[in-house]
């Protein structure tokens, strides 16, 4: 009986130490897209299952017992495909999603359904802090009347894709202080971030409050029907449960 904690959270790595301690077996896997990841304190795994097929013939040959999801909040892909397969094979399965950032009356947020939904909202010529990773960058291509920045853990395969704007490199956590200096230094106006909830990344959104900057707000994707809890605690218990 194995718990799988499809990990790469903060939140993934310490349900799954907890679970671990408590003496239940538990694999954690990563997704495999930043190279150097935080060290997990359980056996762990990186890197895709090889599609569908291949989670269905890793949950069989590893005798999972049970599935706790523990992906980032924008994993959908992962998220859906985990939940469908689950519910097929008849293996217990559970979403941890953290809660949601919500603005406060000093913020001055503005949500977009998706990232090209910001060129709706931002004035030419001003900057723009990216906080959404690598992976939608191609997204943001209708900004080209804009300057982008675009912050990454892992120095870039290759140049940055528009002529206007370059990586910046940089692994978290990062302080407010430290966050405003840096967006001082960088004369930003805009940030644009994912809503992924939690309280490792809040800082850069301590940081536009104070310094009055504006903020595009990427609404989180659906989740699937299916079992859903939002704090730890209710995670551990879960999938003790079921350990």
């Amino acid at each position: 009986m194995t718990i799988l904690v499809l990990s790469g959270t903060r939140e993934g790595r310490d349900i799954a130490a907890d679970l671990h301690r408590s003496g239940i077996d538990v694999i954690a896997s990563l997704a495999g897209a930043t190279r150097s990841p935080r060290a997990q304190d359980v056996p762990t795994r990186s890197g895709g299952f090889g599609g569908a097929q291949g989670f269905k013939t890793y949950l069989k040959e590893h005798s999972i017992s049970a599935v706790l999801d523990a992906t980032h909040p924008f994993a959908s892909a992962i998220t859906e495909r985990s939940a469908r397969i689950c519910a097929e094979l008849g293996i217990p399965y559970c979403l941890y999603s953290r809660p949601a950032w919500r603005a406060t009356e000093q913020d001055n947020w503005t949500m977009l359904g998706n990232e090209t939904e910001a060129a709706q909202h931002v004035k030419a010529g001003e900057i723009i802090f990216l906080a959404t990773g690598r992976k939608t960058l191609e997204r943001f291509a209708n900004l080209s009347n804009n300057y982008l920045i675009c912050r990454q853990i892992d120095p870039p395969n290759g140049p940055f894709p528009f002529p206007n704007g370059e990586f910046l490199i940089g692994r978290p956590p990062f302080s407010i202080e430290d966050e405003v200096r840096l967006f001082k230094k960088l004369k930003i106006d805009w940030l644009i971030v994912k809503n992924a909830g939690g309280t490792a990344s809040f800082s850069k959104l301590d940081a536009a409050r104070e310094l009055g900057l504006k903020v595009g707000m990427i609404e989180r994707p659906a989740v699937p029907d299916a079992l859903c809890v939002s704090t730890i605690e209710q995670a551990i218990e879960w999938s003790a449960a079921h350990g």
